[in-house]
């Protein structure tokens, strides 16, 4: 084939010596083209598929094992509804540039159904083959969905730490235990002991390392820490009177939205903040409109797990490509927790006498 030929399924019937029809239906790899076409017809058109390097279509090149250029991009909750896409923007920002940079296209899968309120990654009309690999995002992700994909094989990169599968889940995620630890640290340097936890339910990764930091700084500094758990269905204010009896001078609100809520609580009954009571948010809105002004908080580096994502499962793309030598082991996923920066806001001050 002369350099810089478009390959056509015309040019694949004419070399496998078939219709250009009987191409068509290997390409679109359906079960009655399976029926229909016997298995040497098919194999020849596969072979002259692998043989040319037939680029126009992605599903011929994923039916012969060659790379297609895409990257998959599947999210358990939904990407764009207002809450939830401006924690996904930054991501999906990172994700897109790294992507430009190696010449990957995305494929973000949003045919997947939704089973007792969350996505499902496999199903009867799963297209994952579609993309090498895949990035997967999610607060919460299914423990059998990802044994599953380790047993395949594919390539995966999920963002945030994840326990599921024995340990055995590549993922980028952020050091919460560290950065919590360092803000619960800050608090009681500047005299705070009663300690207070707003957190959200205690089922993902990410919420029980916030929640780990500052239990371990607590108990260091021989202080305990009054918590609540904000529940759907029930508001932060909720929460802040289930724990207000304890009268703690500093509180951790884990969601940004409940934080905002909180301070809106506190300023409508009176309460000063931080004179009577300080205020640390363990997370960050990417508007500042939707979160609390200038409040002492967490920032994650959304952005940089992103791309730093797409590195990484590009590494295990290539690395699929190389075959292991006989006698070796695999090598060990790649787990790696990136920092997060300590934002000084207003909401943070030395306790009252």
């Amino acid at each position: 084939m002369p350099p810089n030929t478009r390959v056509t399924q015309r040019m694949i019937a004419d070399i496998a010596g078939v219709s250009q029809s009987t191409v068509s239906l290997v390409l679109n790899g359906k079960a009655d083209a399976v029926r229909r076409i016997p298995s040497r017809t098919r194999d020849r058109v596969l072979e002259v598929i692998r043989e040319t390097t037939y680029v126009a279509n992605p599903v011929a090149r994923s039916l012969v094992g060659a790379a297609t250029g895409l990257i998959g991009v599947f999210t358990y909750e939904p990407a764009f509804p207002d809450r939830t896409s401006d924690f996904y923007t930054p991501l999906l920002t990172g994700i897109e540039s790294a992507a430009e940079r190696i010449g990957a296209d995305l494929l973000l899968f949003t045919s997947t159904p939704v089973i007792g309120g969350r996505r499902r990654l496999f199903h009867e009309s799963n297209r994952l083959r579609l993309a090498d690999g895949c990035i997967l995002l999610g607060r919460e992700m299914d423990a059998n969905e990802l044994d599953r994909l380790l047993g395949s094989a594919y390539p995966f990169i999920a963002i945030g730490r994840r326990e599921a599968a024995d340990g055995r889940v590549p993922y980028i995620g952020v050091d919460y235990v560290a950065a919590t630890h360092a803000l619960a640290v800050r608090a009681l340097e500047l005299g705070h002991r009663r300690l207070a936890l707003l957190r959200l339910s205690q089922t993902a990764e990410s919420s029980r390392d916030r929640r780990a930091g500052i239990l371990a700084a607590a108990a260091e500094a021989g202080v305990t820490v009054a918590e609540a758990e904000v529940t759907t269905g029930r508001c932060i204010t909720d929460a802040w009177e289930v724990i207000r009896a304890s009268r703690p001078t500093v509180l951790f609100v884990e969601d940004p939205s409940d934080a905002r809520d909180l301070l809106a609580h506190l300023a409508a009954t009176g309460t000063a903040v931080p004179g009577d009571v300080s205020v640390i948010v363990l997370g960050e809105h990417n508007r500042n409109a939707d979160g609390p002004a200038d409040a002492t908080r967490l920032r994650a580096p959304r952005a940089e797990l992103g791309a730093r994502a797409v590195g990484a499962l590009t590494e295990a793309m290539e690395a699929r490509r190389t075959p292991v030598p006989e006698g070796a082991s695999a090598p060990p996923p790649v787990q790696i927790l990136l920092d997060c920066t300590l934002v000084g806001g207003a909401t943070l001050a030395a306790p009252a006498a």
